[in-house]
């Protein structure tokens, strides 16, 4: 009996209650010798344009919220795909840590007084400012989970979509954590288990379907929709399905067989749901040896970033690479990013 209303939870999931918008994918990947991985998938209704950027450490920094905003100097370099050119949607700095934000309905930030209390950051900062300042999981836990500020968002422009996100973070140990603010309230998971997330229900919730789901050999049934509590379930079951090596090519090919896998076939359109996100773009962090793997629907290859091999001392450039127009790049990317100037990042 004590099993009965998780099963009749995963059945209702199952047949389609939930309806979703938007949806990814994130998955780390441990293997021997300090090889780890994250994955992640960006799936969304509508285009999301992408570019990729690299940024050196000791830029300023503020939470674009007016006066009331939170200030920082970056510690860290890091690596990043952009939305739109006005947020950090996923990324890896120079110390291994890896930020991916991922669509979460449920999500209800706190108040925002642009007089008083708490300082604030915009929505479109919250993972650079994980991949600014931190360089492992723990410090950042003890440092996010005193909330010394608050979370501030808005409606996407140009739509009436108002910004619903959680925020995921793996280090090069292996360490994960998951931050979500339910009801006003910041809620933190930190685990090294804690290695997939997807969208709707909120991660506690995620992780007691998975749980369900482990007494169901996945070699004879797996749920098989485009759902996040399915995908979940498939990326948690093939995570650990793959070979476990150290082999940097063969991991980062088994990894990424794994997110395609969770994937949404592009187009795919249904009467019933309409809204139905079709997967954008794929990304893979090598958190051993800082390279960033891309790859998009619209171009054939996959390709990589080397972060060793830029210069993010103070002194360094900000650097793009513009994936705009299908710009289609191979192997190694790293000539192909420009000097630029960095995008504004969105906010009140």
């Amino acid at each position: 009996m004590k099993k009965f209303p998780l099963i009749l939870f995963s059945l209702i999931l199952s047949i389609g209650i939930w309806s979703e918008y938007e949806a990814c994918t994130r998955v780390v990947y441990k293997g021997p010798e300090n090889t780890v991985l994250t994955a992640r998938s960006m799936d969304w209704r509508d285009e999301i344009p992408a570019n990729i950027w690299v940024f050196p450490k000791g830029m300023d920094r503020n939470g674009q919220v007016g006066p009331r905003s939170e200030k920082w100097k970056s510690k860290y370099g890091s690596v990043i795909s952009s939305s739109w050119d006005i947020a950090s949607s996923d990324g890896m700095n120079e110390k291994g840590l890896v930020a991916n934000l991922l669509w979460l309905g449920e999500s209800e930030y706190p108040k925002f007084d642009p007089k008083r209390g708490k300082k604030g950051i915009a929505i479109s900062l919250w993972a650079q400012y994980f991949l600014d300042n931190f360089a492992t999981v723990k410090e950042a836990v003890d440092n996010v989970s005193k909330e010394p500020f608050v979370i501030v968002s808005d409606y996407i422009p140009g739509t009436e979509r108002f910004t619903t996100v959680h925020l995921s973070i793996s280090d090069a140990s292996g360490d994960n954590a998951v931050f979500e603010y339910i009801k006003g309230k910041l809620v933190v998971h930190h685990s090294s288990d804690y290695n997939v997330m997807t969208n709707s229900p909120v991660f506690e919730d995620q992780l007691a379907l998975n749980n369900y789901w482990k007494g169901i050999p996945g070699t004879v049934m797996l749920p098989g929709t485009n759902r996040a509590a399915d995908r979940f379930v498939r990326a948690s079951y093939y995570i650990n399905a793959i070979p476990q090596t150290s082999d940097t090519r063969k991991a980062v090919a088994s990894v990424f067989s794994v997110i395609r896998n969770c994937s949404v076939p592009y187009g795919i359109s249904s009467e019933t749901e309409p809204n139905i996100s079709s997967t954008r773009w794929r990304s893979v962090s090598d958190q051993k040896n800082l390279t960033y793997y891309f790859e998009t629907v619209f171009t054939p290859n996959t390709f990589w970033v080397d972060l060793k091999e830029f210069d993010l001392s103070p002194k360094g450039k900000v650097m793009k690479l513009d994936l705009s127009n299908y710009q289609t790049y191979n192997g190694k990317a790293n000539t192909s990013f420009k000097e630029s100037e960095p995008f504004k990042f969105l906010g009140l």
